[in-house]
């Protein structure tokens, strides 16, 4: 049995900022923005690397990750869920709350 990542379903989680010279999963619109963890999908090599073509990848756990459509793009009364991998997320703390 694989070890259980990070996150559990119904944890807040904020997306990394980072901007990074190369390709990522991770999609423009979505960083630095708030959402709930739905359900961990399993693990997988770390996409970013792989496109690089380099063997190396850390093998990481894969997250539906649930956003309000307003939080991504300031509007729209539906949600979205993106799979994320772990090292794109970050434990959500009130006390971060404003900070943007």
């Amino acid at each position: 049995m694989s070890e259980p990542g990070v996150f559990s379903p119904g944890d807040r989680v904020r997306t990394y900022r980072h901007d990074p010279p190369h390709h990522t999963r991770l999609p423009r619109y979505a960083r630095g923005k708030l959402g709930v963890v739905v359900e961990p999908e399993g693990r997988a090599p770390l996409a970013d690397v792989r496109a690089q073509g380099r063997d190396d990848a850390p093998v990481e756990m894969i997250y539906a990750v649930r956003f309000a459509a307003r939080e991504l793009w300031g509007e729209g009364g539906h949600d979205v869920v993106l799979d994320l991998s772990e090292s794109y997320l970050e434990p959500f703390e009130e006390a971060d709350a404003d900070v943007r």
